[in-house]
């Protein structure tokens, strides 16, 4: 049975969306750095008697992530929606990190979540059906975050271009977009923001949105477009 992917499955929203998608039945493949952040997050969503996988592999590491998105899919078969909620969540000013920082921070924040585009929205658009959704943040740039402000913005341009490229054939492309910090128990708190998750994975295809933004006011704004009608570890922190 096609289940969820949720790659940086880390303690926040990655076991809130794990356990969100859980309630609702669909087997879970759960994907982060570690073997201890494994375990905890699929003790988590144990309670909901669902078939879990826990596999470890960096998002930066494209063999390590294909070959977990391979074992995912041998499993479970093609899945019914990824979330990509890897990131590195760091303040810095411009030009604190050197290069070589940047393009690590880059790496996670917006290239892990390529690889693993292109290694499953293909297959996902040949079915006809499925939901690919990237946790953003940061809808405005700060200079005391600048590697999160860029990698976020890349987040948000990787969504458009999935959603020209796959939209069309039936997969969902979306980002849910967290303007401020990820705790329990606050306006920010990750059970709240991971039925952000579900509702995007549901939408009937006309009402298709590209871009949730939690503000943490009640009655969430909603920004980005829809898709035409084309008959169209992180886990705290901004996202």
């Amino acid at each position: 049975m096609p289940g969820a992917v949720v790659i940086g499955a880390g303690p926040g929203i990655g076991r809130s969306v794990a356990r969100r998608f859980a309630r609702q039945g669909l087997p879970i493949a759960l994907i982060a750095r570690t073997a201890r952040t494994l375990a905890d997050v699929t003790e988590a969503v144990s309670p909901f008697g669902v078939p879990v996988i826990a596999l470890t592999a960096n998002s930066t590491d494209e063999t390590a992530l294909r070959a977990a998105l391979d074992t995912a899919t041998a499993e479970f078969g093609l899945p019914d929606v990824v979330v990509y909620n890897a990131a590195i969540i760091q303040p810095d000013t411009p030009g604190q990190l050197s290069a070589h920082a940047q393009l690590d921070a880059w790496a996670v924040n917006v290239v892990g979540a390529i690889t693993a585009a292109s290694h499953l929205a293909p297959e996902m658009a040949r079915r006809g059906s499925g939901s690919f959704i990237i946790t953003g943040g940061m809808p405005e740039p700060k200079p005391q975050y600048v590697s999160l402000s860029l990698g976020k913005a890349g987040v948000r341009t990787l969504v458009t271009l999935l959603d020209q490229e796959y939209g069309p054939s039936g997969v969902h492309v979306a980002s849910v977009t967290v303007d401020g910090p990820v705790a329990a128990g606050t306006a920010f708190d990750p059970d709240d923001i991971a039925e952000h998750y579900w509702r995007l994975h549901t939408q009937p295809r006309r009402q298709w949105q590209r871009e949730v933004l939690h503000s943490g006011l009640a009655g969430e704004a909603v920004a980005g477009g829809t898709t035409p009608d084309a008959e169209g570890d992180s886990g705290v922190g901004w996202g």
